[in-house]
């Protein structure tokens, strides 16, 4: 069905794209779907939106918008019930590794590969069954390791080649899969294949995408999203920083190199990719402007243009059927902008793409950014939550986190005084080990590590937060404003060393770290925590147990159950049944559920007979 002015809104709702995009605009506005689904306005037309919305919505708006809805046409997944099939990522706990931040072990105060070896023990005993490793490849670094040089060769401040290979043996050793994060959107402007383009070579110019008069793209790092290079008289396309170089995915060429490259991984043993922004992939034709009031809305003026390409699907089917299957290898990808019916086409498993996404809708409340400054609340994430729980088809399965490298401590997020720490802390594992998924622990989430209280400049390490500083202070904005921006938002919270101990430097190095060490380190470590049986490393130990005894937990049936805004209260069920009680708030609230039966799980120590403070219990029935 093509979609024009003429259509009308539940039947724009009908299509992958349509559905998607409708979804995330009212999400923005703080807005149901059911809002169409439900009321007379879907029986709008799409062109009466132009009308009503007294000039804030432009005819060339109108225009991109509609462009975006026909871009995949219909939804070509299956619909029909499916068996939830049985696979080791949908058990498995992952546990993600940032190699920079987690153990140096040669004293240079730079995280290695060696330092990854050395606390496998400790991820065993966690209870994960797979390891996440952020990048490893050789690289100068524009982008902490997402700007390679050299996809077969490892950066010299992480160890050889050899070590990683070794690193592959050890995790296997301990029964541990290994996935590894594989950039295939862009290289370093270092890389051999781009020196060659600016040395003249007609090959490998076009393994990249070029322009002598750039559109208006803009990068996720601030600024315009091209590079000139005086070299060939031509700007060079880079969506992130200005070393970062897109790759031109429309040319076989780029797509073999880059299947060979994951063949070259899968054959020294890992057990499958993370993969880096991956559906930006593919770009529309022509690289044509994109809209400024969808670029308003979106953050980042272009992303129509790529943010699920037009020939995306095509790509990941290809990459499976000529590398992924023949290995059985696992994949998750990084997808930002897809909603749920967009992502079933990714993962479907009738789809042959990849076998996981992660979507980033629930990280930030509706409306809002992550530089924006305001309180994160919870209830404000519990309805896309439950959306992927219950509208994501069983044809696929929901990956589970709530943070990663690129994003602030949740607990530090939710509450910036501190005081509800340890308790929220454990509200989100309850959620991660008991929410249909495969649940994502990033590494310190265990300890209840927290944002660094970052004071000056010179202490973020980031390009991204640096580059926005920059920006937002050569538009106006006051220095103490925009630093207020970066506390609240900057990827280097996530990034300060991994706290092991109260000894020096956290236990992390011998050396000063590279990033500086969160002074909170001698409360909170794993070494300190791992001895209190009320700490939050050993309610994580407890919930992952709880999981794997209860298969329930895993496979079984989802259904929330409606209470108050302030509440989340849900049922998994299968062989036996469980329900799983939240108070979203820092105050305390009626408990709803009656149970003969003491909970097998609270956040707190002892019992009471109202909810406390984000307090989450567990009943089995």
């Amino acid at each position: 069905m093509e979609i024009t002015r003429n259509t009308r809104l539940k039947d724009v709702i009908r299509t992958a794209s349509g559905h998607d995009t409708v979804a995330r605009l009212l999400y923005s506005l703080g807005l149901d779907l059911d809002l169409i689904t439900n009321t007379p306005i879907g029986l709008l037309k799409l062109g009466a939106l132009e009308k009503l919305s007294f000039g804030k919505i432009s005819s060339s708006f109108m225009d991109a918008f509609i462009r975006i809805l026909n871009s995949l046409g219909e939804s070509e997944f299956s619909n029909e019930p499916g068996q939830t099939g049985i696979a080791w990522w949908k058990e498995a706990v992952f546990y993600q590794v940032y190699p920079r931040s987690f153990k140096d072990s040669n004293g240079d105060g730079i995280g290695d590969i060696k330092g990854i070896i050395e606390k496998l023990d400790y991820i065993k005993d966690l209870g994960a069954d797979a390891v996440w490793c952020s990048p490893f490849f050789d690289s100068p670094n524009a982008d902490n390791g997402y700007d390679i040089r050299d996809y077969r060769s490892v950066m010299a401040e992480f160890g050889t080649l050899d070590d990683v290979k070794q690193l592959i043996k050890e995790c296997h050793d301990r029964d541990i899969r290994l996935i590894i994060d594989l950039v295939m959107n862009h290289t370093s402007d270092e890389y051999e294949w781009f020196r060659k383009a600016l040395c003249g070579d007609e090959k490998y110019r076009g393994y990249y995408m070029w322009s002598k008069k750039p559109n208006n793209w803009t990068s996720f790092f601030s600024g315009s999203a091209w590079k000139f290079f005086p070299q060939v008289g031509e700007y060079a396309l880079h969506l992130f920083a200005d070393k970062q170089i897109d790759l031109n995915w429309d040319n076989p060429d780029v797509r073999k190199e880059m299947y060979d490259i994951a063949g070259f991984w899968l054959d020294l043993g890992v057990d499958g990719f993370r993969l880096d922004v991956v559906s930006f992939i593919s770009k529309t034709e022509g690289l044509p402007d994109g809209d400024p009031t969808v670029g308003s809305l979106m953050g980042f003026t272009g992303i129509e243009h790529y943010f699920h390409g037009p020939h995306l699907d095509e790509y990941l089917r290809e990459f499976n059927r000529e590398v992924l299957s023949p290995y059985s290898a696992y994949t998750v990808g990084e997808c930002p902008g897809n909603g749920i019916m967009m992502s079933r086409m990714i993962t479907g498993d009738d789809r042959g793409e990849l076998s996981q996404l992660f979507s980033f809708d629930h990280i930030e409340n509706p409306g809002k950014k992550r530089f924006d400054v305001y309180d994160f609340d919870l209830r404000k994430m519990v309805p896309e939550l439950v959306r992927w729980q219950t509208e994501y088809s069983d044809h696929c399965w929901p990956t589970l986190f709530f943070e990663n490298h690129d994003n602030p401590r949740i607990c530090s997020k939710a509450d910036h005084t501190g005081r509800y720490r340890v308790q929220i802390s454990k509200l989100i594992a309850v959620l991660l080990f008991t929410l249909k998924g495969t649940p994502y622990v990033y590494q310190g989430g265990e300890l209840g590590m927290t944002d660094y209280p970052f004071r000056d400049l010179s202490e973020y390490r980031d390009v991204e937060s640096l580059n926005y500083f920059r920006e937002k202070t050569s538009c106006g904005v006051a220095e103490d404003e925009a630093m207020k921006m970066l506390l609240y938002g900057s990827r280097d919270h996530a990034r300060t060393p991994m706290q092991w101990s109260s000894g020096k430097n956290a236990g992390f190095s011998d050396s000063a770290p590279w990033i500086g060490v969160n002074p909170n380190y001698t409360e909170i470590n794993a070494e300190a925590e791992a001895a209190d049986p009320g700490s939050v490393l050993n309610c994580y130990r407890s919930l992952i147990s709880l999981r794997k005894t209860h298969r329930t937990l895993i496979y079984g049936s989802f259904r929330k159950i409606r209470t108050s805004k302030n509440l989340l209260v849900y049922e998994r069920s299968g062989d036996e049944n469980f329900t799983v009680v939240i108070n979203l708030t820092g105050r305390r609230r009626r408990n709803p559920f009656s149970s003969d039966s003491s909970p097998v799980f609270s956040n707190y120590p002892d019992s009471a007979d109202a909810l406390r403070p984000y307090e989450a219990l567990i009943y089995r029935r």
